[in-house]
């Protein structure tokens, strides 16, 4: 994922896309900032795993402000806010839609035996395990307590 970003900024840089420059940028930079945090603290640089959590904060970030702006009546910057999160969103897998994530959940309650609500915790693990960066866990959660509480 880091050469994907690399190419990207090369190409953005090509095309004279200021939006798209500084949108990378800020996704390598929050990067570097996690890496030297994990070797301060003894860890290994983030995996792609770990690529896909930072990306899908740094877009739950942009909507919470673009829903301020919204609210304000500033449409210049949630415009630019929403520009970001369509860049960043290119970065991401193909989320997956409600009766994929549906069926995920279903799949991993029953193979972990979830039954009630103390079990879900051992189920958002295993999703986010399995479908980083392809579901939003925080609909999902949503979901998973609906089915636990039955």
């Amino acid at each position: 994922m880091r050469e994907q970003f690399t190419t990207a900024l090369k190409e953005a840089m090509k095309a004279g896309d200021k939006r798209r420059i500084s949108t990378v940028r800020l996704i390598t930079a929050a990067l570097k900032d996690r890496d030297i945090e994990a070797r301060t603290a003894g860890k290994e640089p983030l995996g792609d795993e770990e690529i896909l959590g930072l990306l899908q904060k740094m877009i739950k970030q942009r909507q919470e402000s673009q829903k301020i702006y919204q609210e304000n009546a500033r449409p210049e910057l949630a415009e630019q806010e929403g520009e970001e999160i369509a860049i960043i969103m290119s970065f991401m897998p193909k989320q997956m839609d409600d009766a994929e994530v549906s069926s995920a959940i279903d799949g991993v309650i029953a193979e972990t035996g979830a039954a009630g609500m103390k079990d879900m915790g051992k189920v958002m693990a295993a999703l986010k395990e399995r479908y980083a960066g392809k579901m939003d866990f925080g609909r999902a959660s949503a979901a998973i307590k609906a089915k636990l509480q039955g």
